[in-house]
């Protein structure tokens, strides 16, 4: 973890925007806007406080306001479980650096309001964070220690000090009976009210932790994915062939080029995010040590291992596949041809926020900072993991959004993590369903593959509509699957999604597909049940799709809205000059499926391998590709599989 607490301590100051952004004078509504933005970044406690003079432990800032964030240790490995020898002397890092990661962000997304902000960690505080602990009220001294009433001491504290005013919270009461029962009673052990039940099976933490948060141990298996896969007949695609680069060297246009540098984060959290992402891409490689650790040559228990260490960090879902040749790219950005490295993928799912998502529209201002959130989680995972796996003598190299050499739609298939959904480019997973960004390890390290999975989902999305009725630019097919470049799907038309996510003048990104699915819902009592209907009950597909419309699901919780609608435009956040999108659910909505022309656009339109200039997007040549396409029916039949 070094390299990482090198890089937060590089960036836990910096500039402050000119010019203040619009955002509520009322100190109570700005903390609740923070503490919302560090519980989306998964910080275990909040509190808030005035900076007491006697806090100033090193260079005294004109800050008068602080965010404290309290870190809870990770789920402890048993004795004797896959990984625990890597884990159990690094609870305190991990802490520490998961705080250091909230408390760099949200200053970032304090300078780019307007206002003096620095985060402050252990090994890079200028403040006594014991005490701004007490002073917010998310610790007291107990038995002559530090202890957080939920805690304990299993935490590491991190804090931001800042001019931006916010309402305080109060120190915490001395113990007592009364306070303990109102504060641990039932309620607690329930979850009442939305908190984390205190009852240790409801919050599954009686799993083995290799195992991880969701029993994908139950979905049933099968000997490969459920979408044909003719690897003899996949080309390998350069990286200027990607739709995003394409808009960055002009091809779509000079809007679209203009707009590619700051789609995603032009809200300014999200872009309190970029600099760490961007500073993470030198660390992906690294040397290797000379010598291998012995004992680790059996591919089941180093599976398990990196298993356990995945979800310790962090991630939502690990699975493992081999990498085939047809999962990489066949070319860097300027040109250069890339060979196969590494046998093995450690594929990690990050959940992109299921609260948040549920007071969105999934195009509105908050859509990229969800994606950045789980970009930057899944690059602090990927690398540690392999920056370790380098440490023991194994290859290991993190592939992440910012820089990739595999594609991840075809690993995330084969490690058994989703199958193919009618979203196309996307694979959908039975528990967190749309709702997550991916991040692979390719390493050499031995490790058993996973097998794929087959939970009806082709099926379903045979019977199901809705993310292509919902999609702002229709861009979703509603018709079947297609073969494309060796692959069963339904594909999209790349290009109008790419331009909509681009240019989107109300929103940055896009992401309303994922929140219109039927399977972005979270609540695994209620989720199980409806879970297992679509596995063992094939006839109700087709009723449960159109239920999700009759009850209401995809519309927006204004409960759950948290962010304030800003844009970042020329380094000042300013009111979004064309307003927010406030879409919900349109179950009325007419859309002609006849009248959809889908331009695909095969590996024999996309521009040459590091191509500098504009290679404009050949539209016709696209819909006549999208008209052509082989059917999987026919596919197959030419290829004797049934």
């Amino acid at each position: 973890m070094a390299a990482y607490f090198d890089l937060y301590r590089g960036t836990r100051d910096g500039a402050v925007a000119p010019a203040r952004a619009p955002v509520p004078d009322d100190p109570a509504a700005r903390a609740a806007n923070l503490k919302s933005a560090a519980y989306f970044l998964d910080a275990s406690m909040i509190g808030t406080c005035e900076v007491p003079v006697e806090a100033w432990a090193g260079e005294r800032l004109a800050h008068t306001h602080a965010l404290v964030i309290a870190q809870e240790y990770a789920k402890e490995p048993e004795p004797g479980s896959p990984g625990r020898a890597w884990m159990r002397n690094a609870q305190p890092d991990r802490a520490h650096l998961r705080a250091a990661e909230v408390a760099v962000v949200l200053a970032g997304y304090m300078r780019n309001l307007g206002w003096s902000a620095r985060a402050h960690f252990a090994g890079a505080s200028d403040v006594d964070l014991e005490l701004l602990l007490v002073q917010a009220g998310l610790a007291r001294v107990e038995s002559e220690r530090l202890a957080n009433p939920y805690l304990g001491d299993r935490y590491r504290a991190a804090a931001v000090t800042t001019d931006y005013a916010v309402e305080p919270d109060r120190p915490l009461a001395a113990r007592s009976l009364a306070g303990r029962w109102r504060s641990h009673g039932p309620g607690w052990w329930l979850g009442a009210g939305g908190a984390r039940p205190g009852w240790k099976r409801l919050a599954d933490d009686h799993r083995p932790l290799h195992r991880g948060p969701y029993p994908m141990e139950r979905i049933p298996r099968a000997p490969r994915p459920t979408t044909l896969i003719v690897p003899e007949e996949i080309r390998r695609v350069p990286k200027r062939g990607n739709l995003f680069t394409r808009a960055l060297h002009g091809d779509l246009g000079e809007r679209p080029k203009h707009e590619r540098t700051r789609f995603a984060y032009k809200h300014p959290y999200a872009m309190a995010m970029m600099p760490l992402i961007r500073g993470m891409v030198p660390l992906q490689d690294g040397p290797v040590a000379e010598r291998r650790r012995p004992a680790l040559d059996e591919p089941r228990a180093n599976a398990q291992a990196l298993k356990a260490l995945g979800y310790w960090f962090g991630a939502d879902m690990v699975g493992i596949c081999e990498t085939p040749a047809f999962a990489w790219y066949s070319h860097h950005d300027d040109g250069r041809p890339i060979e196969p490295y590494h046998r093995s993928a450690v594929v990690m799912l990050i959940d992109q926020g299921y609260e948040t998502m549920e007071g969105a529209s999934g195009d509105d201002w908050i859509s990229g900072a969800q994606s950045m959130r789980a970009y930057l989680r899944g690059a602090l995972i990927a690398g540690v993991m392999a920056a370790h796996l380098r440490g023991l003598g194994y290859g290991a190299r993190p592939q992440t959004n910012a820089d990739s050499d595999v594609l991840h739609i075809p690993l995330i298939l084969l490690a058994g993590l989703g199958e193919m959904s009618r979203i196309g480019e996307l694979v959908l997973n039975p528990f967190v369903g749309p709702r997550f960004k991916s991040v692979v390890v390719t390493t050499d390290l031995p490790l058993e593959p996973d097998p794929a999975i087959d939970f009806g989902l082709q099926d379903f999305c045979g019977k199901c509509t809705k993310c292509a009725r919902e999609c702002p630019c229709l861009a979703i097919p509603f018709g079947d699957k297609v073969m494309f470049n060796g692959y069963e799907t339904w594909k999209p038309d790349a290009e109008r999604c790419t331009r909509y996510r681009v240019t989107n003048p109300r929103g940055s990104a896009c992401g309303r597909c994922m929140k219109m699915c039927p399977w972005n819902f979270e609540g695994l009592l209620v989720h199980r049940f409806w879970l297992w209907l679509a596995i063992k009950v094939p006839a109700v597909r087709g009723l449960l799709a159109r239920l999700d419309d009759r009850v209401g699901h995809g519309r927006r919780n204004p409960v759950k809205r948290w962010w304030f609608d800003l844009e970042w435009i020329d380094g000042v956040a300013v009111r979004p000059p064309h307003g927010a999108n406030e879409r919900d659910l349109r179950p009325d909505l007419v859309v002609r499926p006849e009248d959809m022309k889908i331009a695909l656009y095969p590996p024999e339109l996309l521009p040459p391998p590091g191509a500098r200039e504009p290679v404009p997007v050949d539209r016709r040549a696209g819909l006549r590709a999208g008209a052509t396409a082989e059917t999987p029916v026919g596919a197959r039949s030419r290829l004797g599989r049934h």
